[in-house]
């Protein structure tokens, strides 16, 4: 793994990274999960991205802090923070571009090469209960977002998803683990962008109608099976400068042309509202709505309907 990609890693908001793994941070403190604390006494330093108590001395930053607390050496550490915040690191492209799918020989590192994979895409039986069992998703939905699936050599079954801009270009492509719990849970092939994701259905939008913002592809599905027009960011804490400028543009043009606005249903915790606050900040007119108590995000609460 190189420097840069381990710095990402560190440079992820130590809140941020707490709140992931379920810590509940009020004014830059939470109960320490290393020993039996009753009193606030792990604190978060913002300015130097660390942590530490005061009672049993354990210290560090984010690496250090999953590491600790999920029981992980350094390199699955490293795997589990670049999953939940999407970065793509280099040793997982490289190891996507040497592991070829079966059937798919010559595939190679430009994403070219993987575009006739999403014109007659297949679910094989884990894809299947992953998207129609699990996530109740809308058929019409799955094949609108050419969804398709593969195994790689050890038999892993991965859900294989593209990424487009607007004008339908393949940008990206991301695979999912669909063994449960299983690391790395994302992998990216060399050369993917995967920024916002469904920026096609912006062509679709009609005048008046809403555009809803989701955080990551799975409630995005959620949101397109309930009727709505969706696009999604990847991630809470990696909302990127050109995703600001793209949603900028969006602001100004298209959703000022067609008199509709953004909506979100933000994550119930607390990376879920700063990352609506973030789009706020980018997008003025963007308006909150609130899930249901009980809920954690939109596509649980979806799945509750159906």
């Amino acid at each position: 793994m190189e420097k840069h990609e381990l710095q990402k890693l560190r440079d992820l908001p130590i809140e941020g990274v707490a709140e992931r793994l379920g810590l509940r941070v009020v004014r830059h403190k939470c109960l320490c999960p290393f020993h039996d604390d009753s009193h606030p006494s792990l604190s978060f330093k913002v300015s130097k991205n660390t942590y530490r108590c005061f009672v049993c001395g354990a210290s560090g930053g984010t690496i250090d802090l999953v590491m600790r607390h999920l029981h992980m050496d350094f390199k699955a550490a490293c795997h589990w923070l670049a999953d939940e915040h999407n970065i793509i690191l280099d040793e997982w492209k490289q190891q996507e571009v040497t592991t070829p799918l079966p059937h798919r020989e010559g595939l190679g590192v430009s994403l070219h090469r993987y575009e006739r994979f999403f014109e007659h895409p297949f679910l094989n039986d884990e894809a299947r209960r992953f998207l129609y069992e699990e996530r109740r998703l809308d058929e019409r939905v799955v094949r609108w977002c050419r969804l398709t699936s593969w195994r790689d050599k050890q038999g892993v079954p991965w859900l294989q998803i593209p990424y487009y801009n607007r004008e339908g270009k393949l940008v990206g492509v991301q695979n999912r683990n669909l063994v449960r719990g299983a690391l790395p849970r994302f992998r990216f092939p060399q050369g993917s962008q995967c920024g916002i994701y469904n920026l096609p259905v912006l062509n679709m939008l009609r005048p008046g109608e809403q555009l809803f913002i989701t955080e990551g592809c799975s409630d995005c599905w959620a949101m397109l099976s309930a009727g709505h027009k969706a696009i999604a960011i990847p991630s809470a804490t990696l909302l990127t400068q050109k995703d600001k400028e793209l949603l900028r543009s969006l602001s100004s043009s298209l959703l000022g042309r067609t008199g509709g606005g953004f909506h979100m249903f933000p994550d119930r915790d607390a990376p879920g509202e700063r990352l609506f606050l973030q789009l706020k900040e980018v997008l003025p007119n963007l308006q909150h709505h609130q899930l249901p108590p009980g809920y954690k995000d939109f596509g649980e609460y979806y799945r509750s309907l159906h």
